[in-house]
C-alpha cells in the first residue's frame, strides 16, 4: 500500500485515534488539572503530537455536550469539566442502557458477564450496603 500501511498510519504519521478516544483523552486531562485549565494546557497534557485547534475542537464539541464548561479568563478561556468520571461512566452506562432496546435483555447480558467479584459488589450495593 503506497504511502501507507495496514495499521492506518501514513508516511510515517501516529496512527488515528478510535472513536471518542481524543474526547476520552481530553476529559483526563481535565480531571487531572482539578480546576479550570487553558486549552493550552489540555494540549500539553494529551499524549502526542496534537494540534492546539484540535484541542480546542474537542473542547468546544464536550461544552456542547454539556460534559465540560468554559469560562473567560483572560483574552481565552478556562475549560472545567463539568462531572467528574465516576459520573459520567454511570451516566454513559444509562445512556446505553436507553439505547440497547430490550432494557431486561441488556441488563440480562451485562450481568452475566460480571466477574464473581463484581457481581457480590453489586449485590451488595443492591442492599444499600457501603462500598468501603
Amino acid at each position: 500500500m503506497a504511502g501507507g500501511t495496514a495499521t492506518g498510519t501514513h508516511d510515517g504519521a501516529a496512527p488515528r485515534r478510535a472513536r471518542g478516544a481524543l474526547e476520552g483523552e481530553v476529559l483526563a486531562a481535565l480531571w487531572r488539572a482539578r480546576g479550570p485549565v487553558a486549552a493550552a494546557v489540555v494540549q500539553a497534557d494529551v499524549a502526542g503530537d496534537i494540534a492546539y485547534t484540535t484541542v480546542l475542537t474537542v473542547l468546544t464539541r464536550l461544552c456542547d455536550k454539556g460534559i465540560v464548561r468554559r469560562e473567560r479568563a483572560g483574552r481565552g478561556y478556562a475549560y472545567t469539566a463539568v462531572q467528574g468520571e465516576v459520573d459520567l461512566a454511570a451516566a454513559r452506562m444509562h445512556s446505553v442502557l436507553n439505547d440497547g432496546g430490550d432494557r431486561a435483555a441488556v441488563l440480562a447480558r451485562f450481568v452475566s458477564d460480571l466477574s464473581a467479584d463484581d457481581e457480590r459488589l453489586l449485590e451488595r450495593l443492591l442492599r444499600g450496603e457501603a462500598t468501603d
